[in-house]
């Protein structure tokens, strides 16, 4: 059946991307049993993702996280998926999490996060249900994580080969703006400086660390950077040494 009819007909088209052979064929064969879903499977990687996708698209994705072992390589696949694919919605399928997958995951295009040893088989079908509606599916203690988030900024600390900084504790500051989406002027406002100033601060920060653009300074905060509360910023037009 073709997503047009199967979207007519009242059934959800579900993507199972799951390299543990055993765990997909259990997900697939209960969702199967329940008349709302169409399912199919693949392997959690990317091409064999996209190449089901092309074949058949989904309304939703369900894709599982494995072990936290390898959650940078599972982050890095639905990073992917969703650059390919940002109109499917994604639900990632975890045994255990932590913090840092919960953030990542999001980050990556995920649209809700299923504990399957927490929870059963009827939650899971509410939750691809009410993610494949355009809802949003978190646990109490994952939201935190994401609320916690919001209230720091990131920041940028990076070690020359004998342990020292490379960026002064100004030029960190200004990286964190950047990464906040302020523009030239709102930084030099927030920092009590001209606009002129952070353009210099920035024409030194890109000398540093080798890069060009604004966009590839705000994957490089995020990529290397630590997050901090957001006090750190709060006073932040005083002077400060090394600035």
């Amino acid at each position: 059946m073709c997503p047009s009819s199967a979207a007519a007909s009242g059934t959800i088209a579900v993507l199972i991307a799951d390299s543990n052979r055993m765990q997909a064929q259990l997900l697939s064969g209960a969702l199967r049993r329940r008349p709302e879903f169409q399912v199919s499977t693949c392997q959690m990687e990317t091409i064999s993702i996209l190449q089901s996708v092309t074949a058949r698209l989904p309304r939703v994705a369900l894709l599982s996280a494995g072990t936290l072992t390898n959650a940078t390589e599972v982050s890095m696949t639905l990073r992917r998926f969703h650059l390919s694919h940002p109109e499917i919605p994604k639900v990632l399928l975890v045994e255990a999490w932590d913090r840092e997958l919960v953030v990542s995951a999001f980050r990556s295009g995920a649209r809700g996060i299923f504990s399957i040893t927490d929870s059963n088989l009827r939650l899971l079908c509410k939750c691809l249900t009410r993610v494949a509606a355009g809802q949003i599916w978190i646990g109490t203690e994952q939201l935190n994580c994401l609320l916690d988030l919001i209230s720091e900024v990131p920041s940028l600390r990076v070690l020359n080969a004998g342990g020292r900084p490379i960026l002064t504790p100004r030029e960190e500051q200004v990286v964190a703006l950047v990464a906040e989406g302020l523009g030239n002027r709102q930084i030099a406002q927030e920092l009590n400086l001209s606009e002129h100033t952070i353009k210099k601060y920035l024409f030194r920060i890109f000398e540093k660390l080798g890069i060009s653009t604004r966009v590839e300074l705000v994957l490089y905060a995020l990529n290397n950077g630590d997050s901090r509360p957001a006090e750190w910023l709060i006073g932040s037009a005083r002077p400060i040494s090394g600035a």
